[in-house]
This record gives structure tokens, C-alpha cells and sequence, in this order.
């Protein structure tokens, strides 16, 4: 179980840096909850914030609570001020690039970098420091500066929740795959297995009472079937063992192949009335 510490810098009292209308308070925490929310669709992960609401904490408060769960990564979201433009994030200046959190840096940083580019973000590097929250933390720590409060052109994009969301996409997808951490898949069991030729008068629920299985699971095998619309003589798989996914926001059919090794083109061929343009959050596909 990867635990995970999510610190959402400034709150409270402490509105941290203010321009254009924003505080960095209220970015950090809605920056962290996205994280927080998109962390719950990989598999033994468990979460924990230094705050879910404008709650004033000390720094040390910060570490001590995530060196008393045994958090296994800490991650702080801040927004950047002074003058300047773009991302960067740090690890402890005690710590060389090729070490551990190193490591860990380097591929969070990409994943970042990767989400804002659509945004002309950028890149001002993978930089250390002497931060307290890097210093003090048991485990390996990351503090991420995302974007500048008092730049007008930054401040425009962290007002945009499209950019938000790149944001939290980025260090999630970096985590993942600096920690191995895997997404969650649902496994359909097996019932018989064979198909079933549709005949004249039948319906879904029919066919599955005869078939004794449930009306559910003959959608859940037959991707794409229009309940409405049978067609006579067209098979229906019964009792076949697949995979399905859940999709998440910014997912597209080349990702999740490369996520799960699978063959490029081989979800278009598995869910042929899906649009691969208009993917719905939540909607299920088999990848199997």
C-alpha cells in the first residue's frame, strides 16, 4: 500500500501569495484535492491531506502529521510569485538528481511538463532547496510551484479549471509511474461461455432469463448493444471473461493501450460504437 501525503500549501490565516485576484490558499487546495480525487482510481493507494479546508497549519504540523502515518511520498502544491512565469518544483538541496526522490522529481516533473505544454507553459527546471517541508519529512518529498499568482498570463491559466486539472493530471501520472502504481480495472467474471443467435421476440431481459445470467452482465459482454434494437440473428457473447476501464478524465483509446500493453487499435475494434473523440468521464469500455 503506497501511502501518499498531500500537502496543500498556505490556508487559513495565511492566504500565501495574492495577485490578479487569486490567493495561492485557495489554487494549492483545490490543486490538491484534483490529485487527491484522481489518486482513488489506482489500485493500493492510500491518501492523506494536511488540510481539506482553509485551515491555518504550521509547517511543522505539516511533517509531523505525515511522518506519523508513515507517508511513503510527500508532495506540497504551491503557487509561485515574483515576477516570473512558468513551472518548477524541488526536492532537498542535500539531495543529488540521480538519488531516489531524485528520481521521483525527474519523472513528476515530465508528467507536468507534459500536461502543461498545451498551454505554453514554461519549464524553469527540477531544482532543490532547503524547505522545510523537504527537510523535515521522513520520506522522500517533492514541493511543486505551479505557475506564477502575479504574472498576468500565468494568473489567466490559473483560472481556467482545464488548467487545474492538467495540473493535478500531471503529478498524478508522474506518481504513478515513479511509484508503479496501476489503475484500477474491474474483472467480469465467467459464466457458460459460448454466444446466443437472437431470435424473433426476444429482448435482453428474456435472453437472460433463459441464459440465466442478468440483463447487466449481457451489456457488460456485448459492448455497444442497443437494447431497443436486436438484430435478428446477430450473436450475443454469454459468459465471456473481460476486463473493463473506467474512463478518466483526459484518457484517449492510444493511452490506455499504452497504460495496460495493449495493441494500438485494439480498442477501437472492441467498442466500435464508442467515439474515441467524445469519451465520457465514467463511461466503461472493455480493454480485454
Amino acid at each position: 500500500m503506497a501511502k501518499i501525503f498531500i500537502d496543500a500549501g498556505h490556508g487559513g490565516t495565511d492566504p500565501g501569495a495574492v495577485g490578479n485576484g487569486l490567493q495561492e490558499k485557495v489554487l494549492t487546495l483545490t490543486i490538491a484535492k484534483k490529485i487527491e480525487s484522481l489518486l482513488k482510481n489506482y489500485e493500493n493507494v492510500s491518501v492523506k491531506m494536511s488540510r481539506t479546508s482553509d485551515t491555518t497549519l504550521s509547517l511543522s504540523q505539516r511533517t509531523d502529521a505525515a511522518n506519523a502515518w508513515g507517508s511513503d511520498f510527500f508532495l506540497s502544491v504551491h503557487i509561485n510569485a515574483g515576477g516570473g512565469t512558468g513551472y518548477e518544483d524541488y526536492r532537498y538541496n542535500t539531495l543529488t538528481a540521480t538519488s531516489a526522490t531524485g528520481k521521483v522529481q525527474s519523472t513528476i516533473h515530465s508528467a507536468v511538463m507534459a500536461e502543461l505544454k498545451a498551454f505554453n507553459v514554461i519549464d524553469r527546471g527540477a531544482k532543490s532547496a532547503n524547505f522545510h517541508v523537504l527537510r523535515e519529512t521522513n520520506s522522500p518529498a517533492l514541493l511543486s510551484e505551479n505557475l506564477f499568482i502575479d504574472t498576468k498570463v500565468d494568473a489567466n491559466l490559473l483560472k481556467r479549471n482545464d488548467v487545474l486539472d492538467a495540473i493535478a493530471r500531471g503529478h498524478v501520472e508522474g506518481l504513478a509511474k515513479a511509484l508503479g502504481l496501476k489503475k484500477k480495472v474491474i474483472e467480469v467474471g465467467k459464466a457458460q461461455s459460448g454466444s446466443y443467435t437472437v431470435a424473433q421476440g426476444d429482448t435482453l431481459w428474456s435472453i437472460a432469463q433463459t441464459q440465466g445470467v442478468t440483463v447487466d452482465q449481457l451489456k457488460t459482454w456485448n459492448a455497444g448493444i442497443n437494447p431497443n434494437a436486436l438484430q435478428i440473428g446477430s450473436k450475443l457473447n454469454i459468459g465471456v471473461t473481460i476486463q473493463i476501464y473506467n474512463i478518466q478524465k483526459g484518457d484517449i483509446f492510444w493511452d490506455i493501450e499504452e497504460k495496460f500493453n495493449i495493441k494500438h487499435g485494439t480498442l477501437e475494434k472492441l467498442n466500435p460504437s464508442v467515439n474515441v473523440n467524445t469519451l465520457q468521464v465514467g463511461q466503461t469500455i472493455p480493454i480485454r
